[in-house]
């Protein structure tokens, strides 16, 4: 009987451990699920063979120079965009979830596109003969990793824009404005990176600007439409 009601308590013990655990940091499955599916649909996108691809080109393309040393900011963008996702989810629900659903809107959008119309570009300038600097060798690699298709909207741009907003929008950052600088000085230098390395058309960081502003007045615009007196409702750019 001792034995029995010794296996209870453990077995309640574990059990209220995983419903502490699931009130404490259940919203991080919408995250792990999401991004198993976004990666797998991407790579799925990525691997499979390019049928009637629509290529995209702006004139203004043309008139935009190669620079290597924009990598930097380039691959930046994926300790940005995480490390809003870290702070949001383990300082303001709120925040984290309007992130997600900002981030995962876009997301969608974009694997769908994809899907439907098949694209690509011929920006990329050859390397060989550059000088083999650092710079160059980094770009080597993400050429190599990133292929030139499946472009707009751009995530890199789209997805710096939520962050951004994310953070200009958060109360936590209201009187931090350094914080809200750098952001913003890291989301314009991430933008100029995916033309200056050819990765994108300005087509797709125009595309990105759209989808962007529809989604900040949904997201922030209509939470101060809708309580126009709360401080923390009102959208900061």
């Amino acid at each position: 009987m001792k034995a029995m009601l010794n296996q209870k308590r453990i077995a309640d013990g574990r059990k209220s451990t995983w419903v502490r655990f699931y009130r404490q940091y259940g919203h991080l499955f919408p995250l792990i699920i999401y991004g198993i599916f976004y990666i797998v649909c991407f790579a799925y996108l990525e691997s499979k063979p390019m049928r009637n691809m629509h290529l995209i080109h702006m004139v203004v393309d043309d008139y935009i120079p190669f620079c290597e040393y924009f990598i930097i900011p380039y691959f930046l963008w994926f300790a940005y965009v995480a490390a809003a996702v870290v702070f949001f989810f383990f300082q303001d629900k709120g925040d984290y979830y309007r992130l997600c659903t900002f981030l995962f809107t876009g997301m969608t959008i974009f694997l769908a596109v994809s899907a439907i119309y098949p694209n690509g570009h011929l920006l990329r300038p050859v390397l060989v003969g550059r000088e083999d600097t650092i710079f160059i060798r980094m770009v080597r690699f993400l050429y190599r990793t990133d292929t030139a298709t499946n472009l707009f909207p751009s995530i890199h741009v789209y997805n710096s824009l939520a962050t951004h907003f994310a953070i200009t929008n958060s109360s936590y950052f209201e009187n931090k404005k350094w914080i809200r600088t750098g952001s913003l000085i890291l989301c314009i230098s991430i933008i100029l990176s995916t033309v200056f390395l050819k990765q994108h058309s300005m087509f797709d960081v125009l595309t990105a600007f759209g989808l962007a502003a529809v989604m900040h007045f949904a997201v922030y615009r209509r939470a101060a439409v809708a309580y126009p007196q709360t401080a923390e409702a009102r959208p900061r750019f």
